[in-house]
């Protein structure tokens, strides 16, 4: 990767990505001269804001391009690049007559401001678009509530070393699989009864739940047919792109990589996975919008990789993020290794994993947009 390139796509702040992305409208706007730039204020903090842009199609609102990024925080700096790229190389290629385009840069701001996955709550933001409240079991994590003393902060950090031997051990020994098992279960499913524990998908709708979820309904009602790609970090192989898609998708995982040219495609079910922004989008359409056709995915850029030992450091690395932010450290060095752990997780400094996102984006974006026919 060239320093031009890493300088042009990657960024170093929120500031400094939201002023890359609103520098897109001009070009944007040389193909959808009526596209607009609108900034949406979210949470407490002073000057956090989702950012989209906006346009329908000239002529026919046949379909409109979805971009999504930021839904958890430090993911957005990956999604800012990928969006960049886009904006670079393939948006000349799409068709504005027939063809809307909506783009939104960080929707989880004060997530991406601070480096945290999470929202200024501790909300997993793809843990709260619940379509039905009422469709979350009450005794949902039971396991998680059980071993509670091992996920959720209880004094100052003193010794990471201890705490992450503690840690691996609690949850790789035989005896701790009801440990292991709520970890797993808490990923998927979110856990809603501790608001100072990992994997928290909230009490109410975040503020910007409540503002994805009235741009899927705008799309929805608007187009024939909405393209959507969500674009997140740290999931699958290293250096690879993992498609994730609902099984609301009325297409099975064989279909689905028969379409999509790509090495990495899962399904999920949303029986296992609560509040998931994209099942929302499948159910929503279901119930409301029949005739619209939907494609919703999620696009995961690999950092730790697969199997048991990248599990356990990603939730080693989960559980004392969460346990810095709320209880702080006792040393500077602990304070530093817990950050840059995280940050090797979910937006890695590293050149070669930076130069597999773009082209990996790459690979993602040509699948999709030929096989959905927004490309030829």
């Amino acid at each position: 990767m060239t320093t031009m390139e890493k300088d042009r796509y990657f960024k170093n702040s929120y500031e400094e990505a939201r002023i890359a992305f609103r520098g897109h409208l001009a070009k944007i706007k040389e193909n959808w001269p009526k596209a607009v730039l609108t900034s949406h204020k979210i949470g407490e903090e002073q000057d956090n804001t989702v950012d989209m842009i906006y346009s329908e199609a000239l002529t026919d609102n046949r379909q409109v391009l979805f971009f999504t990024s930021g839904e958890h925080g430090i993911e957005g700096y990956a999604g800012a690049a990928v969006i960049h790229l886009f904006v670079d190389e393939y948006l000349d290629s799409i068709d504005p007559d027939t063809t809307g385009i909506c783009m939104i840069h960080a929707l989880n701001p004060w997530g991406m401001r601070h480096f945290r996955r999470v929202t200024e709550n501790n909300v997993d933001l793809n843990r709260n678009y619940l379509y039905d409240p009422d469709t979350v079991p009450k005794d949902v994590n039971q396991t998680y509530a059980q071993e509670k003393e091992l996920f959720l902060p209880n004094g100052k950090i003193m010794d990471v070393k201890e705490e992450k031997a503690t840690l691996y051990a609690r949850l790789a020994e035989g005896a701790a699989k009801a440990s292991y098992s709520a970890m797993k279960e808490a990923k998927g499913m979110g856990q809603f009864k501790f608001e100072r524990g990992v994997y928290y998908g909230g009490s109410k709708e975040e503020e910007s739940t409540c503002f994805l979820k009235s741009i899927q309904r705008k799309l929805l009602s608007a187009y024939q047919r909405v393209i959507h790609m969500d674009w997140h970090t740290a999931l699958g192989p290293t250096n690879e792109v993992t498609m994730l898609v609902s099984e609301l998708d009325p297409r099975n995982e064989e279909e689905l990589k028969s379409l999509f040219p790509l090495e990495n495609i899962q399904t999920f079910t949303p029986e296992k996975v609560k509040g998931d922004s994209t099942n929302h989008f499948h159910k929503l359409k279901n119930e409301e919008y029949p005739e619209t056709h939907l494609f919703s995915a999620l696009f995961e850029f690999g950092t730790f990789g697969e199997g048991i030992k990248a599990e356990l450091r990603e939730f080693t690395t989960i559980i004392l993020e969460n346990h810095l932010y709320w209880e702080g450290a006792e040393k500077e060095e602990d304070i530093r290794w817990i950050r840059s752990e995280f940050q090797k997780m979910f937006y890695p400094e590293d050149e070669e994993w930076r130069q597999s996102v773009l082209n990996e984006a790459r690979l993602a974006m040509k699948a999709v947009l030929k096989a959905e026919k927004i490309m030829n």
